[in-house]
């Protein structure tokens, strides 16, 4: 996606509008793990998937042994804007999925 450097926009710290430097920041990671969430072993250690009755996600294997896993081809951009008057920074309010990056 192709963003400006600058743009001129609201600084919500000088009340005024102001010119403004745009940075795209990563949008973060997800914090903690999921092979601690769901194992088939910790199930068991639990209880779960045992006794009578619906066992629903512990109740049978899929009829496919592996999942077919897909990556998104869009991301959420992060952006940043600096205020060149007051030097302070915020960001932006909602993300913008980016156009499909052509992969060479």
């Amino acid at each position: 996606m192709k963003i400006p450097k600058t743009t001129k926009r609201y600084c919500p710290y000088c009340k005024k509008r102001t010119e403004q430097k745009i940075k795209v920041v990563g949008t973060g990671f997800k914090r903690g793990s999921m092979t601690r969430g769901g194992g088939r072993a910790r199930a068991k250690l639990r209880g779960l998937g045992r006794g009578i009755g619906n066992t629903g996600k512990w109740g049978s294997k899929p009829a496919q042994a592996k999942h077919k896993r897909k990556t998104k081809t869009t991301k959420k951009t992060n952006i940043m804007y600096t205020c060149q008057v007051c030097k302070k920074s915020k960001y932006q309010k909602k993300g913008k999925r980016t156009g499909k990056l052509l992969q060479e």
